[in-house]
């Protein structure tokens, strides 16, 4: 069995050993480092080279934005899981603007977290379509609907869907397609957009307005 190392990353302690309790009960997962603020993370991160980091939005110093960031840059990079109290906190957004990989309340249930950190250490976006588009559209469009991206049509209609919160199958199975010609069709919209995933995808088309809430 793989295991799948997590650092945590929380200026509130009693939130880390909540979490690492949680975490290590579970035979394939192990919490491998802890960081109380942002600016200790890049330390963390190089000396214990987790999988997933699990980030606190807010902390004094260097918030888990910039955190992110400056984590994303560097390579190897780990996969970032924003943890936040509210779900409307804008500073989610700027958070998966940066390369989060999805973000997790605080009030999660355990199983929550546990299954929040294998998807994300599996390499896919832990994508809440809903609250995505809550955050994203609280703020006006951009207006240029991604013309610069040049989106197919088909490509287009594979953004949509998968603002919706589809995978590649669902994808596949409303469109008449095969799952891999999908998966083809999603990682153009990702290089032609610029951006790191699904839900960096999904924030930029509410962004433009290209995708509009219904």
């Amino acid at each position: 069995m793989t295991t799948t190392r997590v650092v945590l990353v929380d200026d509130e302690p009693l939130v880390r050993a909540g979490l690492r309790v949680i975490l290590d009960a579970e035979p394939d997962l192990e919490v491998v480092g802890e960081a109380g603020d942002g600016a200790d993370v890049p330390g963390v991160v190089a000396r214990e080279r987790p999988d997933v980091v699990l980030m606190d939005v807010r902390m004094p110093r260097v918030d888990g934005i910039a955190a992110t960031r400056a984590l994303l840059a560097r390579e190897p990079a780990p996969r970032v899981l924003v943890v936040t109290t509210f779900e409307n906190d804008d500073h989610v957004l700027d958070a998966l603007r940066a390369g989060a990989h999805g973000f997790l309340l605080k009030r999660a249930r355990p199983e929550e977290v546990v299954q929040a950190v294998r998807v994300v250490a599996r390499g896919e976006s832990l994508l809440f379509p809903d609250a995505v588009r809550r955050l994203a559209t609280a703020r006006p469009p951009a207006g240029d609907e991604l013309r610069d991206a040049r989106l197919t049509e088909r490509e287009g209609e594979v953004l949509r869907l998968v603002a919706q919160g589809l995978s590649n199958a669902e994808i596949a199975a409303e469109l008449y397609l095969g799952v891999e010609t999908v998966r083809t069709h999603v990682g153009n919209v990702l290089a032609k957009l610029g951006v790191r995933d699904r839900t960096q995808a999904v924030v930029r088309a509410y962004e433009s307005g290209f995708v509009r809430p219904v």
